[in-house]
Parts: C-alpha cells; sequence; structure tokens
C-alpha cells in the first residue's frame, strides 16, 4: 500500500513538474533578470537538431550554442527584439518555434482554403452546366425509341 502511495505521488509530482530545461550551471547568468529574459527567448527558438524542442529543453550541441549566444546578445545589451532577428539572420526563420506572419506564410495557411473554396465553385458550376446540356429528344427519336422499347415488349 505504501509503495502504491509513494508511486502515486511520484507519478503526481511528474506530472505538474515544470521541465527541467537543458540549461547548464556554467550557461546561467548572473543577473537575474537577463536570465529571465534569456530563457524565455530560449524557449522561442527551435533547436535545429531536435527541431520539437526548444533550445531551452534540448541537450544537443548547438542548442547549448545557441542558448550561450541568446546570452552573450543579452549581455551585449541587445533588446529580445535584436536577439531574435540575430538568430534568424543567421539560422532562418524556421529556427522560430512560433513563425512570424508574413505574405509567404499566410499563403502557406491560405492555400488550403483556397482550394477547398476553389473546389466547391468548380463542382457547383460543372453541376450547373451539365443540367443546361440536357436535352430534350426530336420528334424523330421519340418515335424511334418508342418503336424500339415496343419490339423489345414483344
Amino acid at each position: 500500500m505504501k509503495r502504491a502511495l509513494a508511486g502515486l505521488a511520484m507519478g503526481l509530482a511528474l506530472l505538474f513538474a515544470a521541465p527541467a530545461g537543458a540549461v547548464q550551471p556554467n550557461e546561467v547568468l548572473q543577473d537575474q533578470v537577463l536570465e529571465a529574459r534569456a530563457r524565455d527567448l530560449s524557449a522561442q527558438l527551435r533547436c535545429m537538431v531536435c527541431q520539437n524542442q526548444s533550445i531551452d529543453e534540448s541537450d544537443a550541441e548547438l542548442a547549448r550554442d545557441l542558448r550561450v549566444l541568446v546570452r552573450d546578445r543579452l549581455k551585449a545589451g541587445d533588446s529580445d527584439a535584436e536577439v531574435i532577428d540575430y538568430i534568424v539572420s543567421r539560422y532562418g526563420e524556421f529556427v522560430l518555434l512560433k513563425p512570424r506572419f508574413s505574405i509567404r506564410n499566410a499563403l502557406l495557411w491560405g492555400t488550403p482554403l483556397i482550394l477547398l473554396i476553389g473546389g466547391s465553385i468548380f463542382a457547383i458550376l460543372s453541376v450547373r452546366s451539365r443540367r443546361r446540356t440536357e436535352t430534350k429528344l426530336s420528334e424523330e427519336e421519340e418515335a424511334a425509341l418508342s418503336r424500339i422499347l415496343a419490339e423489345v415488349e414483344k
């Protein structure tokens, strides 16, 4: 019983624990305000090796280098936006976990909607054109059809 309760307590502690991150003690800045900014920025940047983790969470060597670079830029007096712009200029837009809004992004996200609307319009117009192209049989054709049907029924 005690083991079950201990296991439950451990599970709950792990469930509600904040991610530890991969920041090494030698990376941490002495200035708590700068360190908080660095952690915030690190959480916004993608690890180019792991790709599903921020550099704050990743143990990859490149992520460590990026964390150090962020802290160096902050110590040099860069604003948060300047640090992000510097990293993006070196690694491209992909390094951002939440990409910036741009025409290219709008086109990327808007294309499925454009295709859905275009396909719907095409389907509606093709159904309408089929209804219009339905023609009635001429009197001669109706007479021929009647003769054929009469012969089949015999």
